[in-house]
């Protein structure tokens, strides 16, 4: 039996990998890291912070990774964890240089689908080879009778990447398929795909042809030009999402949720970051995980968003998670569901 098998956010949680902190850098810089990540917090590519994180930030992300790991195994899900990388190496292609990042965010990285697991083609250089953190994993689940997928790698030439564009404009090109895995969200049969900077149009459609007609692939573009969806749109069951009030008006709302159940998310708590800016909004907040449809584990400073969902009647663990902001990841990120109950469900 497969042991990829995951239709949604929501259903019943058996397998999930956590990331870890360990070795996690800024990369060295270049035009797309500058584009995507830091021309809006810094003037030049030479002001990005490049290098190793604090020790202190380092430990404390991988205390709060392993207490999310040890809760999740209390509910009895298989947690697996990436291998630790030497992301200081440098590596590269004929057209650029870089080293690597971090095995923070798994979500990214990787898109469960079905019983189908994607490599995804990512935006950022310094992140070209991080599945390979993950390759022990792929190799059982593939052995499982999973299907192994690589999206085309992507090129990633300068012309990719336009640094502060006109208003309306995409700072990715569309000269190829290029998306992180946590543009997407699955809602059975319905399939979110957020067209942001991580994100391009043929990524889109790449994703809609390889998923075929069995699946409704919706881009929702228009709305956040930042990076991944689960900072602005994050699903609880079906009939209850929970919206980013800053980043979408009521008239963006996507079609498949016109008839659900809408929070529009409380005000956020800044858990803080280091360096004298945040690599993420402080809506990573709102970046929880559904265990089962009655079970979430949120950051423990979110008390009015943990309000909002205990009066839906959804019991919710919260966890720390410090360095949410400096790292750019909080609960949905870190982690990435491969097998859940349930089967292939049309909600709308």
């Amino acid at each position: 039996m497969s042991l990829v098998h995951v239709h949604n956010e929501w259903d019943p949680l058996e397998e999930m990998i956590v990331g870890i902190a360990t070795n996690a850098r800024v990369p060295r810089a270049d035009k797309g890291l500058f584009a995507l990540d830091y021309c809006e917090s810094v003037e030049t590519p030479a002001d990005i912070p490049s290098g190793p994180y604090p020790e202190q930030i380092i430990g404390e992300a991988n205390e709060d990774l392993d207490a999310f790991a040890a809760f999740l195994r209390s509910q009895g899900v298989t947690v697996r964890r990436p291998e630790a990388t030497d992301h200081a190496a440098a590596f590269g292609t004929a057209q650029w240089q870089t080293d690597g990042e971090y095995n923070y965010c798994p979500r990214d990285v990787l898109l469960p689908i079905g019983e189908t697991i994607i490599e995804a083609p990512m935006a950022l250089r310094s992140r070209y080879f991080e599945p390979f953190a993950y390759r022990k994993h792929l190799l059982e689940y593939f052995e499982s009778g999973a299907n192994w997928i690589s999206a085309p790698k992507p090129r990633l030439p300068d012309s990719t990447y336009s640094v502060r564009p006109p208003e309306g404009t995409s700072i990715l090109s569309n000269e190829e398929p290029i998306f992180d895995a946590a543009n997407v969200l699955r809602i059975g049969r319905d399939i979110l795909y957020l067209v942001s900077r991580s994100g391009n149009q043929m990524g889109y459609l790449w994703l809609k042809r390889i998923l075929g007609p069995g699946y409704r692939v919706h881009p929702v573009a228009g709305v956040y030009d930042g990076t991944h969806i689960d900072t602005t749109v994050t699903v609880v069951r079906p009939g209850l999402v929970v919206l980013c009030p800053e980043r979408m008006r009521p008239d963006q709302v996507p079609e498949v949720f016109k008839k659900w159940d809408i929070i529009w998310c409380p005000e956020m708590v800044d858990t803080g970051y280091c360096w004298s800016y945040p690599r993420a909004s402080i809506w990573q907040g709102m970046n929880f995980i559904m265990v089962n449809p009655a079970l979430a584990v949120v950051g423990d400073k979110q008390v009015g968003l943990i309000r909002e969902l205990e009066k839906r009647g959804v019991d919710v663990n919260p966890l720390q998670m410090r360095h949410a902001r400096s790292l750019s990841g909080g609960f949905h990120c870190v982690s990435v569901d491969i097998r859940r109950k349930g089967m292939l469900e049309d909600y709308n």
